[in-house]
């Protein structure tokens, strides 16, 4: 695996290394023991999985608040999608930051996205699927988010958004 810092503090993109021959390819996704070398977090006690139907459906700004907050590993295993995070930390040298990053099928790339990070994707074909791992078990009450549209951060999505959830579409503005 490859870890290459992004732009915003504490988030990592992650490439695997592919072993090939004539069957496809084997790479490893996690290990436990190269995430804690690379100082990142390393128990992730929940995997979680989502099939999105059609082009430009959008899931997220969504995080936990502490004490359960969480990390997440984002990947793309069916088709392709562009996941943006938002560093919502206000101690961060990066604070209302935001990022973007094409996940897809082909590419096989991790997102690490870091505790205090609003998260979310947009699809970019159908049947887009996204399996993620998280730091910390969802906890209801802990639930939190931000508008995918709020003007405080301007995150431009690459689609006009297709589908989204009620819940998402009703997250406050930032500061609101």
């Amino acid at each position: 695996m490859k870890f290459t810092q992004t732009s915003l503090a504490d988030a990592v993109l992650i490439d695997l290394t592919r072993l090939g021959d004539e069957r496809g390819f084997f790479a490893r996704t996690f290990c436990a023991d190269t995430f804690a070398k690379q100082g990142l977090v390393s128990v992730y006690p929940q995997s979680n999985a989502s099939q999105n139907v059609k082009a430009g459906t959008l899931r997220g700004m969504h995080f936990q608040k502490a004490p359960h907050a969480e990390v997440k590993l984002v990947r793309c295993v069916k088709g392709a999608l562009h996941d943006v995070i938002i560093d919502l930390r206000p101690e961060s040298p990066t604070y209302m930051k935001w990022e973007g990053f094409d996940l897809t099928e082909e590419n096989g790339r991790i997102l690490y996205v870091p505790e205090g990070f609003g998260h979310g994707f947009q699809t970019l074909v159908d049947d887009t699927h996204a399996a993620y791992q998280v730091s910390h078990p969802y906890t209801p009450g802990a639930e939190g988010g931000v508008r995918w549209d709020d003007p405080a951060f301007g995150v431009r999505w690459p689609l006009p958004v297709s589908v989204i959830s009620d819940k998402d579409a009703a997250w406050p503005l930032f500061g609101g």
